[in-house]
């Protein structure tokens, strides 16, 4: 449960650098950087993203800017990555046990 986010790979002329354009925005109008070693303490999706890339390869950094995601990369790969991202608004993934509709309505009184 929870909405996937569409996420198409695209060509970047630089080497070492990955583009993903998504389906919707992460940051809005503004932009976001993150390094490689920087401490991620913010909660909005784009921070979320960042630690979840950063845990996933030793990526070199990462600007987001509404719905374009570039990736500098590093010595690593694009492996995996479209799935992270297509994943960051699912909720109810393997081994999370989704709540009956009972739990659900006790929850709302």
């Amino acid at each position: 449960m929870g909405q996937p986010i569409t996420v198409v790979e695209k060509l970047s002329s630089r080497p070492g650098i990955a583009r993903f354009e998504i389906n919707r925005s992460l940051t809005g109008m503004g932009h976001e950087r993150y390094q490689a070693g920087q401490e991620i303490l913010g909660q909005n999706p784009s921070d979320e993203l960042a630690r979840r890339l950063f845990a996933h390869a030793e990526f070199a950094g990462l600007h987001l800017n509404a719905n374009m995601i570039t990736i500098d990369l590093g010595s690593a790969t694009t492996a995996g990555v479209a799935d992270i991202i297509t994943d960051l608004h699912r909720f109810y993934v393997e081994g999370v046990e989704v709540p009956s509709d009972e739990e659900l309505t006790n929850q709302a009184s």
